[in-house]
């Protein structure tokens, strides 16, 4: 079956096609064959159900039970002291009183009422102990086999196609949580619906990574694969400190690892050591990777205690690391390691990084694709937003250019070497901001993190021609002109401001606005990052189009409709802009 972007995001056309006569539109978007459907006792149907049972092992130190979740806040009383835990975070605090003395009895009360979440995502309320002991009876029992599929999950949002009985298409349901997925899935196996996934989604494992998978035979077999290849962590004690010397050694070594927090004996040391990445490898050896470029190489060793798992790190230049950690907390991904005395370090997975750098290397790099400007902070002033919209290409003979209002600048690069690290230096014409040597600091398979001093760049990876989604967007939005058919900011519709416009967008990367006797002009990029992003640059201070300057998030797309929405940092919607073709 071939679904794509199309699929995905047409949900207002799907009603226009069904109800059209014109027969050649239909063709539009790829037909799902009728053997793809979900049945009811098909055995993907009970992989995807298996996939959004509620996992209930993450406060298991708190009801003891794997099909249970205590939906927080809640208040807890842990050998004596009470705390309110209002986050997965405020775990750690529980085991951390429990761990404290050796040769105490650990007692942990649970200040009733509560609300607890089942295994089909049902809440109920529970107003004492004997309530709560009677309910999770049946599934006390730890590390025991069970329905849910903890090792791998659905990336949302993902959508289904809704069939009547002549397998035609009357709607078009978008998920966006397990809860929404495992009560589609409950009709689907009641046979109340009939209905197909849309292809591609992405699953991600219990380590971070991810898995594209673009129909149901792939499907079926990715959940089945990865159905046992993590610990589901169903015992009784929070963390996964329960690993065996063997297969915390294997985790340590199958990615370098990277500081995400660091405390020294009280004192918050993060900004010295973030980014830098620790390499485990065999015979004990371990490489650290500073920012600056510089590698100092230690010894590690682990060994396993009654009161958990312990790590230990030597280095002769390196002294705040050098100390035997405990492993605080072992999550998918992460490590949490601390010793008394305010000691802790937070280390993340990342497959991505490149350690092995060398001159040729970056070159190639860099000449793969092309690359937008994520961040730029210049003396403390954000520049970012000026370069929304014109990414950076990298050529062989040291040329660079970059689309600015549909048109090519070109200047040059170099890749050097100072004290032990690689730079970056860029040339370009009227762009003195950029011309400076570029410290590279953090390299990844799609991310390059610069440095000059207090200034800092981030460049993002942008390859179109390898992403159907992108291609359909610029397609889309390339074919004919467009007026502000919505605009809303902090709930204030301020649409009228827009009337008489025309907006347009031209292959080259130009955006421009004509109409009221003005003339507006500007560069516009569609790509992806954690979703499908619009990024509208007019180069202007005047109103209204200067409002119009920013990254968009693309929330649907037809052929004569595009809805962006403005989030803040809690999620919440701020600006909705829609432009509908003329």
């Amino acid at each position: 079956m071939k679904t794509n972007m199309k699929t995905l995001l047409l949900i207002p056309f799907f009603a226009l096609l069904l109800f059209s006569s014109c027969q050649d539109e239909v063709t539009e978007i790829t037909p799902t064959e009728e053997s793809e459907a979900l049945t009811a006792e098909s055995e993907l149907t009970g992989l995807m159900f298996s996939t959004s049972i509620m996992d209930g092992s993450a406060d298991n130190i708190i009801d003891n039970a794997s099909c249970t979740s205590v939906k927080l806040p809640i208040t807890v009383k842990v050998n004596g002291v009470e705390i309110i835990i209002d986050s997965r975070e405020d775990f750690k605090v529980i085991e951390a009183i429990f761990n404290q003395f050796e040769d105490d009895d650990d007692k942990l009360e649970i200040i009733f009422p509560i609300t607890i979440i089942l295994s089909d995502h049902e809440e109920i309320v529970l107003n004492n102990r004997e309530e709560l002991e009677a309910l999770i009876e049946d599934c006390r029992g730890e590390n025991e086999e069970d329905d849910d599929i903890e090792c791998i999950d659905f990336q949302y949002p993902i959508s289904f196609s809704v069939f009547n009985t002549d397998f035609q298409i009357i709607d078009v349901i978008t998920i966006e949580n397990d809860r929404e997925l495992y009560k589609f899935l409950k009709r689907v196996k009641n046979a109340e619906v009939i209905a197909s996934l849309n292809f591609p989604i992405t699953l991600e494992y219990a380590d971070g990574t991810t898995v594209e998978v673009n129909n149901n035979e792939e499907l079926a077999r990715t959940i089945k694969e990865a159905k046992d290849v993590c610990d589901e962590d169903d015992d009784n004690d929070y963390g996964d400190d329960d690993f065996t010397k063997e297969r915390l050694d294997e985790y340590l070594m199958s990615c370098p690892w990277l500081v995400y927090e660091f405390k020294r004996d009280n004192q918050d040391n993060t900004e010295q050591y973030i980014e830098y990445v620790l390499n485990f490898k065999e015979d004990n050896v371990v490489v650290m990777h500073a920012r600056g470029g510089d590698l100092l190489t230690g010894t590690w060793s682990t060994r396993v205690t009654d009161r958990g798992a312990l790590i230990k790190l030597e280095f002769d230049n390196l002294v705040d690391f050098t100390l035997e950690w405990f492993v605080y907390d072992l999550e998918p991904g992460k490590i949490k390691l601390y010793q008394s005395g305010g000691n802790r370090i937070i280390l993340k997975k990342n497959c991505d990084i490149v350690t092995d750098i060398t001159k040729e290397r970056i070159e190639n790099f860099l000449q793969e694709c092309l690359w937008r400007i994520a961040r730029l902070n210049i003396e403390g002033v954000d520049n970012e937003k000026e370069y929304i919209g014109t990414p950076f290409k990298f050529y062989e003979d040291n040329v660079v250019k970059l689309r600015v209002n549909g048109e090519l600048l070109q200047g040059t690069y170099e890749i050097g070497v100072r004290n032990a690290g690689y730079i970056l230096q860029i040339t370009l014409d009227g762009r003195p901001e950029l011309k400076l040597e570029w410290l590279i600091t953090f390299l990844e398979n799609d991310l390059i993190k610069l440095a000059n001093a207090n200034n800092q760049m981030i460049l993002m990876r942008h390859c179109p021609d390898d992403d159907e989604d992108i291609d359909y967007i610029a397609d889309v939005l390339t074919n004919g002109e467009w007026e502000v058919a919505l605009y809303e900011d902090q709930n204030a519709n301020e649409t009228e401001n827009y009337n008489g416009y025309v907006v347009g967008f031209n292959e080259d990367g130009m955006l421009f606005a004509e109409g009221n006797g003005n003339d507006f002009r500007g560069s516009w990029l569609a790509y992806r990052n954690n979703g499908l992003y619009l990024g509208l640059n007019f180069r202007t201070q005047d109103e209204p189009f200067s409002e119009l300057k920013h990254r968009w998030k693309i929330k649907e797309i037809t052929p004569n409709r595009i809805e962006l929405k403005d989030y803040n940092s809690n999620g919440e919607i701020e600006r909705i802009l829609v432009l509908e073709k003329r």
